[in-house]
């Protein structure tokens, strides 16, 4: 009898821009329950999520079994409620661009939807969930983890709600996230202050996803099958610009390069590290483990899409591209998944 694979979802950071991943999602469950599978939806797919920011609201929900549809459709009805109200200068200079108060209300209803309306915490996870945040209480990055590990005992009972936006709070967009103080799984009182978006270290999240199933879950890597969605990402090529580099060109309220920058060159070295373990040198190994990376690419200014944008023109272009990542990855997906086709 051939052995299932673990299965790892890595789901990277990047505002609205989480429709992508959440669209392909959408459309994998959309699909399973037109078959009439009993297990339709993706937590009863996969043995691990692991999001940041974005990526991580969105593993969060789909751990407590809420449909990715649901997210898209939040992320589509709401993007100018939750980024509409954009700080004008000078304001921007002392505060973040925006009020995470509309976000931590959709978020609160839809996540006690799911929990018979009652405020989740990460035990109640249906599945091993992960997301990173930076913590600058402490001043380093950190990990918050559902109890699937018996070493596992500072998060179980933190509120999935404060899992999510501090793991979304990117600097700049919005302030750090501070709560109350709870209790971890012995007792102990636990200091809940300054949390920021994981995206400043972990943006795409897939490599530590990667580790976390040998180590937690003692997988070896030849079986694993990750699948690891992108949010969509601008090239970076500035060759015919020569001067005015300063602040004003990398961080100005319109458009933050320098946070996009950070966070892309980061993703993309994980997608290099990957490709080293998966294929070695030049891809001249066989393959390690089942890998696929699901993103998008803007090729110029005019295709970018802000990480806060609200123009519904431009996320309804994004949610065509998800469907062509999907379509053109179809067979691919369902494989490491380990769903037949047939």
């Amino acid at each position: 009898m051939k052995l299932q694979k673990f299965k790892v979802l890595s789901l990277d950071g990047g505002g609205i821009r989480g429709i992508f991943p959440a669209v392909i999602l959408s459309e994998i469950e959309r699909e399973l329950k037109e078959r009439n599978e009993e297990q339709w939806q993706i937590y009863q797919r996969v043995n691990l999520i692991f999001g940041t920011s974005t990526g991580g609201i969105l593993g969060l929900a789909l751990s407590l079994g809420i449909p990715a549809e649901e997210i898209k459709k939040m992320y589509f009805e709401n993007a100018h409620l939750i980024f509409g109200g954009k700080k004008k200068f000078p304001k921007w200079l002392w505060q973040s661009s925006h009020s995470r108060d509309n976000l931590h209300n959709l978020l609160n209803d839809i996540f006690k939807k799911y929990n018979n309306n009652f405020p989740p915490k990460l035990r109640d996870c249906k599945i091993p969930v992960a997301v990173s945040i930076y913590d600058l209480h402490i001043g380093r990055p950190s990990v918050l983890k559902s109890s699937y590990h018996p070493r596992f005992t500072r998060d179980p009972n933190l509120p999935i709600l404060q899992a999510a936006l501090s793991t979304s709070s990117a600097p700049t967009y919005f302030d750090p996230y501070s709560a109350d103080s709870y209790q971890d799984s012995l007792g102990a009182d636990i200091k809940f202050t300054h949390k920021v978006d994981g995206g400043v270290w972990a943006n795409n999240p897939a490599l530590i996803a990667l580790i976390e199933a040998q180590k937690a879950f003692q997988i070896e890597l030849k079986n694993i099958n990750l699948i690891s969605i992108g949010t969509g990402e601008r090239i970076f090529v500035e060759e015919d610009k020569i001067k005015d580099f300063g602040l004003w060109y990398w961080l100005n309220n319109k458009r933050k390069r320098i946070i996009e920058l950070f966070m892309q060159g980061q993703s993309q070295q994980v997608e290099n590290l990957i490709s080293l373990l998966q294929r070695g040198i030049d891809r001249q190994e066989p393959e390690n483990f089942g890998y696929i990376r699901l993103n998008t690419i803007f090729k110029s200014e005019i295709e970018n899409i802000d990480m806060d944008e609200v123009n519904q023109d431009k996320l309804k272009e994004l949610e065509q591209r998800a469907l062509i990542q999907f379509k053109n990855n179809r067979k691919k997906i369902f494989e490491l998944l380990e769903i037949d086709l047939d």
